[in-house]
């Protein structure tokens, strides 16, 4: 391993982030695993407690600019820079946009989306002191695809990898690489503990009710019997902290590449038709 680094992790008391936090503090990093509730860091400290590492946990709430400031004066004072951002905060909105209010579309968007440029914009100056930092942010396999009932989730991830592509080339000029991880599902609770659905997803007057149904069991058979190893996720953290020249796109599992390759290169028709089919299909059962 590199020397160690200062790390900052969001959305640490589940999924991901807890993995990826106590994964990196067993390389040997000093990580700095953040939370909006404190409340649910049982599961991360019980890990790192298996692991035999120390992880230093924070209040975070990535929608609260102040939270976020108290972070970072807590950084600057007791660290003095910070080496790598990993923005891994987020959850994932299931519902067609019809049955999709206003407020559950801008909450959706508030966490993900202008959550990482809020914590971003205050870390900035932390992780500009020492050329060869890092911003690992945490898209999806939706930040390049589009699915019916994820409109706001897939619109958010896409907006995510805009912002990260566009901040990327500005902060080149600092020394600063911008990163993207795309991971496709994995068994983890952002589609369990952390899904949220849209306000009228239950309602059996929406059109879209048994759709919806269908959605949520076909959600939960894929997830639940998904095999791949969310532990590939931090692992690949690991190696991108470690690497001199990152790639910036970054997608972990061959499922997830396949569907990119098939979206880049494939007429749209193509992909239109395999969605139009398969909905067909779920609305004759």
């Amino acid at each position: 391993m590199s020397d160690p680094k200062n790390v900052l992790v969001t959305g640490c008391s589940s999924g991901f982030g807890l993995i990826i936090a106590t994964h990196l503090a067993s390389c040997g990093h000093k990580v700095i695993a953040t939370m909006r509730n404190l409340e649910k860091q049982g599961d991360l400290l019980e890990t790192a407690k298996e692991l035999q590492v120390n992880i230093e946990t924070l209040h975070l709430d990535v929608t609260d600019n102040s939270s976020i400031s108290v972070v970072k004066d807590h950084l600057a004072s007791n660290y003095g820079n910070l080496d790598v951002l990993i923005n891994n905060a987020g959850f994932g909105m299931a519902g067609f946009f019809e049955d999709l209010t206003e407020n559950d579309i801008r909450n959706q968007m508030e966490t993900n989306f202008f959550g990482v440029q809020n914590v971003t914009r205050q870390m900035l100056p932390l992780l500009k002191q020492k050329a060869g930092s890092k911003i690992i942010n945490i898209s999806s396999v939706s930040g390049f695809t589009a699915s019916p009932a994820f409109s706001a989730y897939c619109s958010s991830k896409w907006a995510l990898e805009a912002f990260t592509e566009s901040l990327r080339f500005e902060l080149r000029f600092f020394g600063v690489d911008v990163l993207l991880i795309e991971p496709g599902s994995y068994k983890t609770k952002i589609f369990f503990e952390n899904a949220r659905v849209a306000t009228n997803f239950y309602n059996k007057e929406s059109s879209y009710y048994q759709l919806s149904q269908h959605l949520k069991n076909t959600i939960d058979s894929s997830i639940s019997k998904n095999t791949k190893d969310p532990k590939d996720i931090a692992r690949l953290a690991e190696q991108l902290i470690n690497q001199k020249n990152p790639p910036f796109r970054n997608i972990p599992d061959l499922s997830s590449k396949l569907i990119y390759i098939f979206r880049k290169y494939s007429p749209f028709w193509l992909y239109s038709w395999i969605i139009e089919k398969a909905m067909l299909q779920k609305c004759k059962q």
